[in-house]
This record gives structure tokens, C-alpha cells and sequence, in this order.
């Protein structure tokens, strides 16, 4: 099992990606700090419970997408970098 942290960089990435938004169209639409944002992606932020439920509004999902440990968004993640 990996760490919660990354888990939920893991399907935010997976989220993002398939909502068809760059990182940079992400952090402009939502008006959210992009160094942060990058962070929590890599799975090196630990934030609050209400940033974890704006991000979720924000991505159009629920907390439990976020969180939700899932082996396949595993794959895709190294298949989203390797076009990078």
C-alpha cells in the first residue's frame, strides 16, 4: 500500500489528466497556487481536510477519489509521465 499522500497525487494527476487539463490550465481555471499543486502531486503534501474537499470541488470528484488506493491509475500515471 502506498502513502496516503501519494495515493491522492496519484488520482489527482489520473483526474487531471483525464479531464484533458494541463497543469497550467488546471492552476489558472482553478486559481490555486501552482507550486503547491505540483507538490501534492508528487505526493509531498500533507494537507487539511478542507483543502482536500476544495480540491475535490474543484476536480469535480469526490474526497473518496481522491483517496482511493487503485493499482490501474498506477499504470496509467507512468504512462501519463512517459508522454511528458
Amino acid at each position: 500500500m502506498e502513502d496516503i499522500k501519494k495515493i491522492i497525487g496519484i488520482n489527482l494527476r489520473f483526474i487531471r489528466y483525464q479531464s484533458g487539463l494541463s497543469q497550467e490550465k488546471f492552476y489558472s481555471q482553478f486559481n490555486m497556487n501552482p507550486k503547491y499543486l505540483a507538490s501534492i502531486e508528487r505526493g509531498e503534501i500533507n494537507m487539511s481536510v478542507e483543502y482536500l474537499y476544495e480540491l475535490s470541488k474543484a476536480m469535480k470528484t469526490t474526497i473518496c477519489n481522491l483517496v482511493t488506493y487503485d493499482n490501474k491509475k498506477l499504470i496509467s500515471k507512468k504512462r501519463i509521465d512517459e508522454r511528458n
